[in-house]
């Protein structure tokens, strides 16, 4: 039997943030994303919501031996869902799951629950390497609450996956920003 794959919409597209297998760039329909807060979690991070109407790239990657206990811990502030047809991928037969915030447990953006920059870089970082210019752009624009403040922790990350980024992709996520407006704090 195949192991299980999880599809990875944030950090976990940027394979530098894991160790997983088989990763490979995906696409999920009827899902976008979007900046929330979870009950259990103070900051803000990106989350999965369904919308018939768009799509999500991203990554999936196998579950080795469908022990989901680390994956689980590590997004431990969201459920797991299960995916069918939605999710277009390279492998031939494969079970996935997406993460997301469970329904009615979304918390409001406020000043007090910032979105960390550094997890934007690695994100942005992660688009960059697996669906270029285009994916970094689709990535900005089909993401929902640019509104919330984002803290600007990249001299002391505050991420525990942070990377280091270059003087490029340093402009490329701050030119992002800049269009939607985001402010940094």
């Amino acid at each position: 039997m195949q192991d299980p794959f999880f599809f990875g919409y944030g950090s976990l597209v940027n394979r530098r943030t894991h160790a997983f297998e088989n990763a490979q760039p995906a696409r999920v329909t009827g899902w976008r994303r979007a900046w929330r807060r979870s009950p259990l979690r103070k900051l803000c991070y990106l989350t999965a919501v369904p919308d018939r109407e768009d799509y999500i790239e991203g990554m999936i990657a196998s579950v080795p031996g469908a022990d989901w206990s680390a994956l689980d811990h590590r997004e431990r502030a969201y459920r797991r869902v299960p995916l069918g047809p939605e999710v277009q991928h390279g492998v031939e037969t494969a079970d996935v799951a997406i993460y997301a915030i469970e329904d009615g447990k979304h918390q409001p953006l406020t000043d007090d629950n910032p979105v960390l920059l550094s997890y934007i870089d690695v994100v942005v970082q992660g688009y960059l390497a697996e669906f270029g210019l285009p994916g970094v752009t689709h990535f900005f624009e089909t993401t929902e609450g640019w509104h919330a403040p984002i803290l600007n922790d990249r001299a002391a990350p505050i991420y525990p996956r942070a990377q280091t980024l270059t003087e490029e992709e340093q402009q490329i996520v701050d030119a992002g920003l800049s269009r939607l407006s985001a402010q940094t704090k």
